[in-house]
């Protein structure tokens, strides 16, 4: 069983005829007793006192982990959820810029053999204009022999 400081201040020894125990020894000891079981009943309190303190400070820190935590993991998913986004426009980009190379190269495409045509029809005026050159002068040629011919002829 537990005293209480007050149940050993009131406890009594009774006295026997023969060998009895000397009161102010005995007081002194109960005293000292109690002193020292105050004491300890007091350090008790203080020490659960600063358990409790130590353990809401232990919780606060806990639940500032556990929020950290909990923004590490935010931040990830956030980073991850950016680079994916980042990927994806890059993505798009290279098909935009993708599909504007082939434009412009079909459009070149297109030139060149515009150009080509232009250069075979003007090829083929030109001998076409060289051979009526030709044709005219031959035949100028023609007359101006037949020409100093006959002159020759009535000379």
């Amino acid at each position: 069983m537990n005293y209480t400081p007050n149940e050993l201040k009131n406890i009594s020894f009774g006295k026997s005829l023969v060998r009895g125990y000397n009161e102010i020894a005995v007081d002194e000891a109960i005293d000292k007793i109690i002193e020292d079981y105050s004491n300890l009943i007091h350090e008790n309190i203080e020490l659960k006192d600063k358990l409790n303190v130590l353990n809401e400070g232990m919780q606060h820190y806990k639940n500032i982990e556990d929020s950290l935590q909990s923004t590490l993991l935010i931040a990830q998913q956030t980073g991850e959820e950016i680079k994916k986004n980042a990927y994806g426009k890059a993505e798009n980009i290279y098909k935009e810029a993708e599909l504007k190379a082939q434009k412009l190269i079909d459009g070149a495409n297109e030139q060149v053999i515009k150009i080509r045509y232009e250069y075979e029809e003007t090829r083929k005026k030109l001998n076409i204009y060289k051979t009526k050159v030709e044709t005219l002068l031959l035949s100028q040629m023609e007359m101006l022999k037949q020409t100093v011919d006959h002159e020759e002829e009535i000379s």
